[in-house]
């Protein structure tokens, strides 16, 4: 019903993802743009895409959790050379920041489809939109991210962190605070790299994604979050640094 195509619907993960697709609700409606776009409706476009992640997760209650996550591209000038006469310029898709506001509206569309009153899901909503306080620090050498919220409000917000930075969740453990996760690139397009693709350049083009675990755990009235490797061991490595600042920054 959105006009988004299901690209990736993983049953045993809980995750459902669509393709990239146009917002076309930023072509400007002029009036040149209403009377010829009855027409020609396809020749006007955008530099925007955008794409959801749905994820379901059972909570310790038996009841279901839904998360929405966005991420988004925007289509720029890439110049070769230099802005000389020489240069060639292509057009080339980044990726742009996720949209909380596209994310929470979205959410509440779907808690009105689900039978929740368009009131309770704007207030239901409204309640969750409550501004996360991290920062980046160390513990035996290690870096951390520092939530000053409780595990289960921390547990939840990193998990959306994760959907939107392209990492893949491959498996989680609430009970342990701990994601299993790695990084591909899941986007069709070649041109549209995923987020994080530039933490893990490398000289062979055919390296194998690299796997993660993060771990959330309590302390006292606030979450660690840091990264240990597929063995459980802390990482120090300047990949975690990365991976722990690019965290922290989706946490603001």
């Amino acid at each position: 019903e959105g006009g988004f195509l299901l690209a990736l619907d993983q049953e045993n993960l809980g995750i459902m993802e669509t393709d990239f697709a146009e917002n076309r609700a930023k072509i400007p409606q002029d009036f040149i743009r209403r009377t010829i776009g009855k027409l020609f409706d396809g020749l006007y476009s955008t530099a925007e895409r955008d794409k959801f992640r749905t994820r379901l997760e059972r909570n310790a209650e038996g009841g279901t959790e839904i998360y929405i996550s966005h991420r988004g591209m925007i289509e720029t000038t890439d110049t070769r050379g230099g802005r000389t006469k020489d240069s060639t310029s292509e057009l080339v898709w980044q990726p742009r920041p996720a949209d909380p506001e596209l994310e929470a509206e979205f959410l509440r569309r779907l808690m009105v489809k689900l039978g929740v009153s368009q009131e309770q899901s704007k207030a239901l909503v409204a309640s969750g939109a409550q501004k996360t306080i991290s920062r980046v620090s160390s513990v035996n050498g290690a870096p951390v991210v520092q939530i000053d919220e409780g595990f289960d409000r921390a547990w939840r917000r990193v998990g959306l962190t994760l959907d939107r930075t392209g990492f893949t969740v491959e498996d989680r453990d609430r009970a342990q605070g701990t994601y299993f996760v790695r990084y591909v690139d899941i986007t069709s397009d070649k041109k549209e790299p995923g987020f994080l693709s530039k933490l893990f350049s490398s000289a062979t083009p055919a390296a194998a994604p690299l796997k993660y675990r993060i771990a959330v755990k309590s302390q006292g009235e606030a979450t660690l979050v840091s990264v240990l490797n597929a063995q459980g061991v802390p990482e120090t490595s300047a990949n975690a640094q990365r991976i722990v600042q690019v965290i922290a920054d989706d946490l603001k």
